[in-house]
């Protein structure tokens, strides 16, 4: 050939590779409602940035008939390129080609580019399509999952990891994404299970479709294990993208920060939030968007664990990691699951660098068999080791109740909080002053003429004498009691402040986490 023929050629191999299974596959996969994985790409990135690496690989298999069957690629597109200019790499699996499964090759592309990704510093993101493993490869398909796994191992707290399942995702695909930092399912057309609805059957007897066992709706309210439920392909990337803009490329660098010049930062909206009446729900958001930057929360896991609020925001333009209890949910006590979701996001947060916001509203924790039975403590623990362990800044706002252990384990100054900011509406205390007096003055109580009278008197005595935020104050356990209205400008200028903190734990291989 000449060297025409030969460019010829290559154009020709390029032209297959993109095709993929070929047209027919590729109308399939539009009529369920889900775009290609290059199309995807193509939606992710930046015009013209992506880099494909990895085109002409092609599976090395002959078994059950694959010798005849190859195509370029081998079902998942690998390469780099730019999210708002800023270096990604990522992965799209391919389910046009032999459904997406799992082979020696397409585990080895996802690897190079997760190896590339930790040498340059640089955030790895995977669109899952996958049929799981390619069983015709056998143990060789396996080894490459366990390769994979590896390397999301390596990568955590290094790299920000993003997982979008995008179809299925089955079987031990889906440890993976278990390991990444955030996994975005997509509404009908993407589901995570380990096993299946027909062995599900097989072994318990239980009818359940694969929407109901582990689609979108099931991991983002039951499970926790999606941290975000979107309606389509292209609503997953938008939020990939809104993702990247608060997190930083690697543990060494800071998250991308926009221009701010400081006004009047008074909200006077904040004076009025609290109820009157200490008993009564409010909705902690209100509270979370009168003080960050408009528009700038993006709240994770917000169909999980509603008792607790967790998600990103901007203050005066720099990034954030907010935790905040919500009263209008089970009293925003804290809870198994409420605790592991904070714990796990405080853990990011504190991973790249991004400072740590608190609102606290917490009665205490969630009473019941059902939590004790299943590990109340150890995951109660879990949110009290992870605020404990975090190096980066940490400011707490006590809005009203912080009793009992819970108010030790929301971020006080006790586990290492730079800040702790109060209202005046604030009640600091072991304990409700209702259930307070009723121990506390129980004979008093039980020898009067009208105990009602009796107890409701005392419960004001406790609530005039301990539930406030100034004894707490007096200690030092809160540094200033201020007006609502001035939390912003309070906190703008802590964090300013905190800028530079340097701290370090203690010399060891790694701690043990009350797993």
């Amino acid at each position: 050939m000449n060297n025409q023929e030969k460019n010829d050629f290559l154009n020709q191999k390029i032209a297959k590779a993109k095709l993929g299974g070929g047209q027919k596959r590729i109308d399939s996969q539009h009529a369920k409602g889900k775009l290609t994985a290059r199309e995807r790409i193509t939606l992710l990135l930046d015009d013209n940035s992506f880099q494909e690496l990895g085109m002409l690989v092609m599976h090395r298999s002959s078994d059950f008939g694959l010798g005849d069957q190859h195509f370029l690629g081998d079902g998942v597109v690998t390469g780099y390129g730019t999210i708002s200019g800023r270096l990604v790499y990522v992965f799209s699996q391919d389910f046009t080609i032999f459904g997406g499964s799992l082979s020696e090759a397409y585990a080895e592309k996802i690897v190079k580019i997760m190896d590339l990704a930790m040498k340059n510093g640089a955030p790895v993101i995977g669109l899952n399509d996958s049929g799981g493993a390619r069983i015709q490869e056998g143990v060789v398909s396996l080894a490459g999952y366990a390769d994979i796994f590896y390397r999301n191992t390596l990568a955590s707290g290094v790299i920000p990891q993003i997982s979008a399942i995008m179809g299925p995702c089955a079987g031990g695909a889906v440890y993976s994404p278990a390991i990444t930092d955030f996994n975005i399912m997509v509404e009908n057309t993407s589901y995570m299970f380990i096993t299946g609805p027909n062995v599900v059957k097989t072994v318990t007897h239980e009818e359940v479709s694969s929407e109901e066992l582990g689609g979108a709706a099931t991991h983002s309210s039951k499970s926790g294990v999606a941290h975000f439920s979107t309606g389509n392909d292209a609503e997953a990337i938008e939020y990939i993208q809104k993702l990247m803009s608060y997190v930083p490329q690697n543990c060494e660098e800071l998250a991308p920060s926009l221009n701010y010049e400081t006004t009047d930062e008074t909200r006077t909206k904040l004076n009025s939030i609290i109820p009157e009446n200490p008993n009564q729900p409010y909705d902690m958001h209100e509270v979370i968007d009168n003080t960050i930057d408009a528009d700038s929360f993006f709240e994770v896991q917000k169909d999980f664990a509603e008792n607790i609020i967790v998600g990103f925001g901007r203050l005066a333009g720099k990034s954030i990691g907010i935790v905040a209890n919500q009263p209008a949910f089970l009293a925003g006590v804290l809870g198994i699951n409420s605790s592991k979701k904070a714990a796990r996001f405080v853990r990011f947060c504190d991973a790249f660098n991004i400072p740590l916001l608190v609102f606290e509203d917490v009665p205490g924790f969630l009473p019941g068999t059902d939590q004790e039975w299943n590990a109340i403590i150890t995951n109660g623990a879990k949110l009290l080791y992870a605020f404990s362990e975090a190096t980066v800044p940490r400011i707490t706002v006590i809005t009203r109740k912080a009793y009992g252990g819970a108010y030790d384990v929301m971020n006080s100054k006790h586990i290492g909080a730079d800040l702790n900011f109060a209202w005046p509406t604030a009640e600091i205390a072991v304990m409700g002053a209702k259930g307070a007096a009723e121990i506390i003055f129980r004979n008093e109580i039980k020898n009067a003429d009208d105990k009602e009278a009796k107890w409701k008197e005392k419960e004001n005595e406790y609530n005039d004498l301990l539930a406030n935020p100034y004894i707490a104050a007096s200690r030092g356990y809160v540094d200033e009691v201020i007006k609502p209205e001035q939390t912003r400008e309070r906190l703008i200028r802590a964090f300013k402040m905190l800028e530079n903190k340097a701290d370090k734990l203690p010399k060891k291989k790694h701690g043990n986490i009350p797993l």
